[in-house]
């Protein structure tokens, strides 16, 4: 059995909205996190995702996975979803949607996540 779940945690509004992301942005990622950094300095934010296994006998094992970032002021580019078009991972210019699916396959939150447990396995 395998679980996963991920959120976006935000320096500027204390970690959140971390696991209740998806509720907090009810779809309007984009707006919602536009509108929350409005006229605020620090964009610093972190994509985190956590993979739950379990074997038939009831072990866990766990991967975690983070890409930190900074928030965009505007969206930009089409890959992804959610936060994708103004998240701007570190050591990067561009934002997620416009680096596209190659890159975010290897390098995402999720990526990471899946490697760490990947790597528990072995």
């Amino acid at each position: 059995m395998l679980g996963e779940d991920s959120g976006l945690e935000v320096a500027a509004l204390g970690g959140r909205p971390g696991v209740e992301t998806a509720r907090w942005a009810d779809g309007r990622h984009v707006e919602r996190i536009l509108e929350a950094l409005d006229g605020v300095a620090d964009r610093r934010a972190r994509y985190l995702a956590e993979l739950v296994a379990l074997d038939p006998a009831g072990h866990e094992l766990r991967g975690t996975g983070t890409l930190e970032g900074r928030i965009a002021v505007e969206p930009r580019g089409t890959a992804g979803f959610g936060f994708d078009p103004v998240f701007v991972p570190d050591g990067e210019e561009q934002t997620v949607a416009e680096l596209g699916e190659e890159w975010k396959a290897e390098h995402s939150h999720r990526a990471r996540a899946a490697k760490s447990l990947y790597a528990q396995l072995g």
